[in-house]
């Protein structure tokens, strides 16, 4: 196993190299999780050399932000960049152009020295955004916490609780040992987030290069280039997104799971899962290239994370409740399913409004800036197809059962959300709308397939929405997207995009075809990746070491035999009067 290649201590890296990949071989998967957190260690303390050759980190963030960051509304930067290319038709243009900016700053310097503190307030104010869009994404762990544990029985509801307040640990110490530098190591050579100044430092793959990269391979422990203003910015915002997939999960393998073998989920997704598909879409990877490199459009777009952070969760629980299997006596004999009433409705519907807030933070805040005035289109476009999501998941459930159902209703609202994260940038409200209505139905035609069809035990329904209604928002994107935003995308289209200049990502309705079949393939691949390596990941641990609960323990509830409390200690209290 080749980790990495380092001139200056090669050989030494190499021995480290050969001897972590045998004890890799020999450990279980749980040891095997402390040592890649060691490797991120080594690979921190023996790589030193390779920070030389990149900007230096601006940690203080007193250079972060100057007259480079300075552009007018329409994105036109105040500085203009020397041409290199002598060969280009407009080279001339461009030559002159940046003459005259150099004549003129050299016959106002103040306004160049103004310019730059200018540039460092626009960073500052994006920091800002940023930081807070993320304080709202963190609090959606307490919309997950109570939504998930008033779904299950009342004698798993402090398993649900400790499952909740443990992902958020243990997949952040995933994250920060190698998770993101997998996800963001490279980011700076396709993908620098310039509203945040760029992260230069973060300039490398650790697998892959140029437009074929697969993972990032700087940034471990958050230490040389990432100990950095601007990359602590990015660093807390993606930490909070990484962890919703880790949330995701919950609702789906709760009530049967060891705690230990979900610590080792939560480890595994906060490493691998989640931070490489994250690399292939978000920090530079293969993925969001294709349109430089193979003319797919704009290469594969999710702006805020449909497939990127839902659908992986999704897929990802779907695999784990397959390894695990329904709980007991979920199906009866004759092989129907039966239904397990939630034990608390004011906690769904709480959870449920705790994660529409925090939305408001998960896809305005990621544009990365304040200064990006589409946040407000994101903003009521993300209402409205929570609304109309809710309004169909419950009309389908009333028609077809004869009652509305709170719990779908809720179930529609968070498919809405989780289906118009990925196109909410790119669309009209009108459109916003149209997938609103299809992911409400498409989540209430995924619960029915799980329960009736797979025989899949989903106690959260998290399948439907996040793993079904996560893919067909990516695909929205390449349905619906209307060319009004994302001039550039991904590098391609910066002049003129389909012969109209600042055109940016387009649908099928509006005439890319491109873009509708790289969305297509692109979830799909998201739907492989998250079901395929989880399943492969945990089916072999379960043949080493079952992570599923006791028969006796499932039964009884896994409050007290796995935590040794109980959530309703009253409960006991009156069994022992009455007996």
């Amino acid at each position: 196993m080749r980790l990495l290649h380092c001139q200056d201590k090669g050989s030494m890296t190499s021995l480290i190299t050969i001897r972590l990949s045998r004890l890799l071989r020999r450990q279980s998967l749980l040891s095997s999780g402390f040592t890649l957190a060691a490797i991120g260690l080594l690979l921190a303390l023996y790589v030193p050399s390779s920070f030389a050759q990149a900007p230096a980190p601006d940690p203080a963030g007193i250079v972060t932000g100057d007259k480079t960051n300075v552009q007018d509304a329409a994105g036109n930067s105040f500085v203009v960049s020397e041409p290199t290319d002598k060969a280009a038709p407009d080279y001339a243009d461009k030559k002159k152009a940046f003459d005259e900016y150099q004549a003129q700053a050299a016959k106002e310097p103040l306004a160049v020295k103004l310019a730059d503190g200018v540039g460092h307030v626009r960073i500052a104010t994006n920091f800002a955004w940023t930081l807070n869009t993320g304080y709202l994404v963190l609090f959606m762990q307490a919309g997950f916490a109570l939504l998930t544990c008033g779904l299950v029985r009342k004698k798993n509801a402090g398993h649900l609780m400790m499952l909740n307040f443990a992902a958020y640990v243990f997949a952040f110490i995933a994250y920060y040992a190698v998770g993101y530098a997998f996800q963001y190591g490279a980011a700076a050579i396709n993908a620098a987030p310039g509203n945040l100044g760029g992260v230069p430092g973060l300039n490398k793959f650790l697998i892959g290069s140029g437009l074929w990269g697969f993972v990032g391979g700087k940034g471990f422990f958050l230490t040389g280039p990432a100990y950095d203003a601007g990359s602590n910015v990015l660093t807390l915002f993606e930490v909070v997104f990484m962890e919703t997939a880790g949330y995701i999960i919950v609702g789906s393998i709760c009530e049967r799971i060891t705690f230990g073998g979900f610590l080792l989920c939560e480890l595994f997704m906060g490493a691998i899962l989640y931070p490489i598909f994250g690399n292939w879409v978000w920090g530079g990877g293969w993925m969001s290239q294709l349109g430089n490199s193979m003319g797919m459009a704009h290469g594969y777009v999710d702006f805020a994370g449909s497939t990127v952070v839902h659908a992986v969760g999704g897929f990802a629980a779907m695999a784990l409740a397959i390894v695990l299997g329904p709980r007991i006596g979920k199906y009866g004999p004759d092989g129907k399913p039966r239904a397990f009433p939630a034990h608390n409705l004011v906690f769904v519907v709480i959870g449920t409004f705790i994660l529409l807030f925090g939305w408001m933070g998960f896809n305005p805040g990621s544009t990365l800036g304040a200064t990006d005035l589409r946040i407000s289109v994101i903003a009521v476009n993300t209402n409205l197809s929570a609304i109309f999501g809710s309004a169909a998941a419950m009309f389908f459930w009333w028609f077809k059962f004869g009652k509305p159902d709170i719990t779908m209703a809720c179930n529609g609202m968070l498919a809405g959300l989780v289906a118009i994260t990925a196109p909410c940038a790119f669309v009209s409200p009108t459109f916003a709308v149209v997938i609103g209505i299809v992911a409400g139905i498409l989540v209430c035609l995924g619960v029915l397939l799980n329960e009736r069809v797979l025989k899949i035990d989903d106690p959260c329904d998290a399948i439907s929405v996040h793993g079904f209604c996560g893919w067909f928002g990516a695909v929205s994107v390449g349905l619906f997207a209307d060319g009004t935003y994302g001039s550039g995308w991904n590098g391609v289209g910066a002049t003129s995009y389909l012969g109209a200049a600042g055109r940016g990502v387009t649908g099928l309705i509006y005439g890319d075809t491109r873009q509708f079949v790289m969305q297509l393939v692109g979830a799909t691949i998201c739907a492989i990746w998250a079901f395929g390596g989880t399943y492969v990941v945990f089916t072999v641990v379960n043949k080493i070491k079952s992570i599923r609960v006791s028969r006796e323990v499932e039964i009884q509830g896994l409050d007290e035999p796995e935590f040794g409390l109980l959530a309703y200690p009253e409960d006991r209290a009156e069994m022992e009067v009455n007996a």
